[in-house]
């Protein structure tokens, strides 16, 4: 058995798309899936499953939220060796609020239209005074934002294109999903 992190996108955000987590993971044991635990309210699931298909995984659980709990989330999966890998490359380490650091989750590696989106979103920020940062690895947008995701210039700019399709986490949120990861021996 493998553990993963399933990531729902636009759950319990601003009062929309409302899933109880307990219904969630009802969804999510239904399907055969095993420890199944999750963090917060806004779709963090951890599991254990004998599948490998991390597309497959990800369309399922979101096929059956639609059918039994009526929401169309995107759900990204990651294996907790990937989420390891995530936490192992983070540009940001150095900043002690962890709520400053966001990884954006990717359902691919980005391009180069949007690595020059990236950096020309970088350059406008800059140029209205932000001291927000960005970097992407693999299939992840690392964002620094020191003046908090609220007042991100940059998180504004990106969100009309680069990070559309993704779904964002802060930095303490990754970290409890890791841990709950490896305590799945995962």
């Amino acid at each position: 058995m493998t553990a993963y992190v399933a990531l729902l996108r636009g759950i319990n955000v601003g009062g929309h798309n409302r899933i109880a987590m307990a219904d969630l993971r009802e969804v999510a044991t239904g399907l055969g899936h095993g420890d199944v635990a999750t963090y917060v309210n806004s779709g963090n699931i951890v599991l254990t499953s004998d599948r490998a298909d991390e597309e497959e995984l990800g369309s399922e659980l979101a096929d059956a939220v639609r059918e039994r709990l009526g929401v169309a989330p995107a759900v990204l999966v990651r294996p907790a060796a990937e989420l390891e890998q995530v936490a192992a490359a983070n540009p940001y380490r150095a900043e002690p609020d962890p709520k400053k650091v966001h990884a954006v989750f990717l359902p691919s590696p980005p391009d180069d239209g949007a690595r020059r989106a990236v950096e020309t979103a970088l350059a406008r920020a800059a140029d209205r005074g932000s001291r927000d940062e960005a970097e992407m690895v693999a299939r992840v947008l690392y964002l620094h934002t020191p003046d908090g995701l609220g007042r991100s210039v940059l998180a504004e700019l990106l969100s009309r294109g680069v990070t559309r399709s993704g779904t964002a986490r802060n930095w303490a949120t990754v970290t409890k999903l890791l841990e709950m990861c490896r305590a799945l021996g995962g």
